[in-house]
């Protein structure tokens, strides 16, 4: 945990023009906390308020899990790169969610885990190294009651949609929704295009995601109208961003993966 004066010296440094990064090369503190905090001043929620261990959605009272950017970042990640198993005897009800983290990315892996530990900070997280990946694990009985989209099979073999009140966690800010696929499926290439006139060529960024189930590509490409982001389907299983306008809107809360 970041004490007062860190938190208001990091929304200082951000008040006066810093980036995340930049902001977080200054105070040591992790890019995935910075965000945080400044969306939770955006959306004029409490900057302190902790975790809780009950399970919101299996209260007495079901409510949203929070802190929502968190949550919508993470249902993100593992609608791309995630699953939920048992773990040990099926009837102690004890399940894994497991996010896959590319090692090429260690900023991504520090995010993912930072947002787990934000929903369930009580819960122990695991980093484990697999051929090509880490995979970020944490064991509860509550992970298919956060993720209902859980069940048996692959998940482009099978309906996915989202429930009413993951939707308006979503709707409400669709951006860490967003940025949680395409830290899963998506990636930032350069294209370089030829000029019409033959005589050299021409470079610029994109935003790709690519997955194979046609309900996520769709739930994604929600997300992106809502924001007034413009996109067009570039392969059968692949959204393309690539005006210069969207481009630099989805920079703004995305970027390029670190």
């Amino acid at each position: 945990m970041y004490d007062t004066s860190t938190r208001q010296r990091a929304l200082a440094l951000l008040g006066q023009g810093l980036t995340v990064s930049e902001v977080s090369r200054r105070t040591g503190v992790s890019r995935h906390a910075i965000r945080e905090w400044q969306l939770r001043t955006e959306q004029g929620r409490d900057l302190y308020a902790a975790g809780s261990r009950e399970c919101p959605r299996c209260s007495s009272a079901p409510r949203p899990p929070e802190p929502a950017p968190d949550y919508s970042y993470l249902l993100g990640l593992y609608l791309g790169d995630g699953c939920i198993s048992p773990v040990s005897a099926p009837e102690k009800k004890v399940w894994a969610l497991r996010i896959a983290c590319a090692n090429a990315w260690p900023g991504l892996i520090d995010e993912c885990v930072g947002a787990v530990r934000a929903l369930r900070p009580d819960n122990r997280v695991r980093t484990i190294q697999r051929p090509g990946c880490v995979e970020v694990n944490t064991h509860s009985k509550h992970w298919p009651c956060l993720f209902p989209q859980h069940g048996p099979g692959r998940k482009h073999e099978r309906r996915i949609e989202l429930a009413a009140w993951q939707r308006e966690i979503v709707h409400a800010d669709p951006r860490p929704f967003v940025r949680g696929l395409l830290h899963s499926d998506g990636c930032r290439p350069t294209n370089r295009v030829r000029r019409p006139s033959g005589d050299g060529w021409y470079e610029y960024p994109r935003y790709l995601f690519t997955n194979v189930s046609a309900d996520i590509r769709g739930l994604y490409t929600e997300a992106l109208d809502l924001l007034g982001i413009s996109w067009k389907q570039n392969k059968p299983i692949e959204i393309s961003v690539a005006r210069r306008e969207a481009v630099a809107r989805l920079d703004g809360f995305v970027g390029p993966k670190h």
